[in-house]
Formats: C-alpha cells, structure tokens, sequence
C-alpha cells in the first residue's frame, strides 16, 4: 500500500506591536515568510481580550491549519505564560496567564514570549549571529533597551538589560533611540552613552559577540564604528521581520523543552527583553 508523507504545516509567527499586529507563516529552513506577511491595527487600548481578537482574525486571514504551532510575543517580561511587567502595554496585562488567554481564544496550543526575545533569537538563528558559538547578547534599540541571551544558539529568557542601572539611572533613560531623539543628540554624542552601556554589560557578561537591532541599526554605520568595546559589535540584519520569525521558530521548538509535570502551551524558555 503507498503512503504519502505530509508537509509538516509551516508554523505561524505573531508579533504584538504598539501600533499594528503582524502575522506571517515561517519557513523554518530559510528563516523567510512562508507567505505575505498580514498586519492589523493594534486596537485602541490594546486590552489582553481585544488583542486576543486581532490575533484570531489575523490567523483566519492567513490560513492557519489547525495543527500549526503558533508564537505570539507580548512586549513584556513572560514567564511560564504569565506577563510579568506592563511597562510598554496596558496596566490590565498584569498577571495575565497569556498562553491560557491565547489558548482559549483561539482553540489551539500556543507559546508566549517577549518580542525582544523572539527577535534576538531569530537573529541568533539565521541573522547576523548565525553560526556564533557562545554568549551572544543581542539588544533593540528604541523606545527603550530590550535584550536577548542567547548562548550557544540556547535562548537565555528575561534578561532585561535594559533597566540595568548604570551611574545611578536606568540604562535605557539614557542609552536609547528615545533619549538621542529626546536630547537631540549627534551621533557622536550618543555613542559616548552606548559606550558606557556596552562597557557594563560587556564587564557583567563577557559576551562573544553584540548584536544590535530596533529601527535606528538602519542608521547603524553612523554610530556603532563609535562605541569603544572589546566585543566584536554588528548590526542586526533581519530587520522588521525578526519578531515573527523568532516567535514562529519558538512555537515550533518549545514544546519539546517542556520539562516532567511542566505546562503545555507555556512559555517554557519563557521568555523576556
């Protein structure tokens, strides 16, 4: 009798951003969109039920067979599918059970991370830090300082390097694109403040490699040639997608970290930037 063997289904990203939710099914292979990427204004608020809705609709659009693996990723600490923080969403995010609220609502398993985390580890993965062995700190530079860990291509969750407290002030008030944008700084200027960021987590965590992300790395040949530390310090390369493409990744992978008596559906490597 012949057998025919199935394509696994490709597993579906979703990146919870401030103002747009975007989804896209990911070929695990290439790292590339395995179909056109569907975005849907964030609704007004962006309340866990509302947000919920958008990602239901957003998979109808797509396609999404019921078998896919699904990774959302929420900007906030995730720990076990919990959120943990809300310094960037709505207050009402505040110990939220994600996964269950994702799982309910759209009738199948889901994995919940924090966005910085699926996009460093997409960087990791099949960007600019594919290949590199040992600790790779990867870390988005925007409204505020998000960050990923990942050490021997293993994503190290929550760190949150960006509220690390440097010369008695959180670093992200001082080293972000927001801070440049705010203190009109020159180039030059905010480079003297990446240094001194750069320089304490360097010292803190010996890292192999820095990769650095969020909009501003387009402009990245004006100030990383500027930042003064030991460790090598690239531009991140995937740009725009890597949140979908690090949550679809996660989604696949995670459910085989679970450990014994461990939650299907949570967010195992849970993760955080």
């Amino acid at each position: 009798m012949e057998t025919t063997d199935t394509a696994p289904a490709h597993p579906f990203g979703i990146d919870f951003g401030g103002s747009g939710i975007k989804g896209a099914p990911v070929d695990l292979a290439t790292g590339e969109f395995a179909s056109k990427r569907v975005r849907i204004p964030t609704p007004e608020g962006a309340a866990p039920a509302d947000v919920a809705g958008v990602v239901e609709e957003l998979l109808e659009k797509m396609g999404a067979s019921s078998d896919a693996p699904v990774g959302i990723t929420v900007p906030a600490v995730v720990q076990h599918g919990v959120v943990r923080s809300a310094a960037n969403i709505d207050k009402s995010w505040m110990g939220v059970n994600a996964d269950a609220l994702f799982t309910d609502q759209l009738d199948r398993q889901v994995t919940v991370m924090n966005d910085a985390d699926a996009a460093g580890f997409a960087e990791a993965r099949y960007g600019a830090a594919a290949g590199q062995s040992g600790l790779v700190i990867i870390t988005t530079l925007g409204t505020g300082i998000g960050s990923a860990l990942v050490y021997d291509g293993v994503l190290v969750p929550n760190s949150e390097l960006g509220h690390l407290e440097i010369d008695g002030h959180d670093a992200e008030s001082r080293a972000a694109n927001s801070a440049r944008e705010k203190q009109e700084l020159s180039w030059a200027e905010w480079a003297e403040a990446l240094t001194t960021y750069y320089r304490t987590v360097e010292k803190l965590f010996s890292p192999d490699l820095f990769v650095v992300g969020g909009g501003v790395s387009k402009h990245a040949e004006e100030f990383l040639p500027l930042i003064r530390v030991g460790t090598p310090i690239v531009p991140a390369t995937l740009k725009n997608t890597a949140g979908i493409v690090g949550a679809a990744v996660l989604a696949h992978e995670m459910p085989d970290m679970v450990p014994a008596g461990g939650q299907p559906g949570s967010s195992r490597a849970s993760s955080s930037g």
